[in-house]
């Protein structure tokens, strides 16, 4: 699966957050994308992780799946149907296309509470390992079954870089490698993130090989569509 990511973070606060009717207007908008699989609105949530604290959450952040290649990059050309993405936030943007790859979990089966929303941690690692290909291997062979370890644990993400075209009026990024773990709700995430699997997170990570630009994290509130 491509997953196409865009990120409005806005580090001065300044931006205000969308309303419960800009959100079902975007969903709509996202919703009606040709060749769409799936699409998740993030939107901020709060959480507590004794290991991270990388500032607020971005003030909306867009997850969209396609099968093929060729079906994103239509979506994201120069009269592709998310240009009317354009203007949807204020706050500054960045935005990736890369490849998704899914791991199991225990259990599945969300358990959200009725009129709540899952809470996703999603992660990324803004700069470079000093061998790629073997700091992928080493995280997609033992950084999940760790994970997955985690109590209440729903799904886990990992995203990988490629080559795309894509022509919405935002920067894009490279970020060598995004992931995402997702909980029924971000106090099942705290609780997951102050459990004694965090600390076994922490100990496979000083294996990384090693890489420079450290990682970010950020708990969002996740809408489905």
């Amino acid at each position: 699966m491509f997953a196409y990511f865009l990120t409005f973070e806005d580090r001065a606060a300044a931006a205000p957050r969308l309303t419960a009717a800009e959100i079902e207007r975007l969903a709509r908008l996202v919703k009606a994308t040709p060749g769409l699989q799936r699409g998740l609105i993030f939107t901020p949530e709060a959480t507590h992780d004794p290991y991270a604290d990388d500032g607020p959450s971005p003030v909306l952040a867009l997850e969209l799946y396609f099968a093929e290649l060729a079906a994103l990059e239509a979506a994201l050309g120069r009269t592709g149907h998310l240009q009317a993405l354009a203007g949807v936030s204020p706050a500054p943007a960045t935005q990736q296309a890369m490849v998704a790859r899914s791991f199991p979990v225990p259990d599945p089966r969300f358990a959200t509470a009725p009129g709540g929303l899952p809470c996703t941690y999603l992660v990324h690692y803004p700069g470079r390992a000093d061998d790629l290909n073997a700091w992928l291997a080493y995280y997609i062979e033992h950084h999940p079954p760790v994970m997955a370890r985690f109590p209440g644990i729903r799904e886990i993400e990992i995203c990988t870089r490629l080559d795309w075209c894509g022509f919405l009026p935002w920067p894009h990024v490279d970020h060598m490698q995004r992931n995402k773990v997702v909980f029924d709700s971000a106090a099942a995430l705290t609780a997951a993130l102050n459990s004694p699997v965090r600390e076994e997170m922490r100990a496979d990570f000083a294996k990384f090989p090693r890489f420079s630009g450290g990682s970010r994290h950020h708990a969002l509130a996740t809408l489905a569509v």
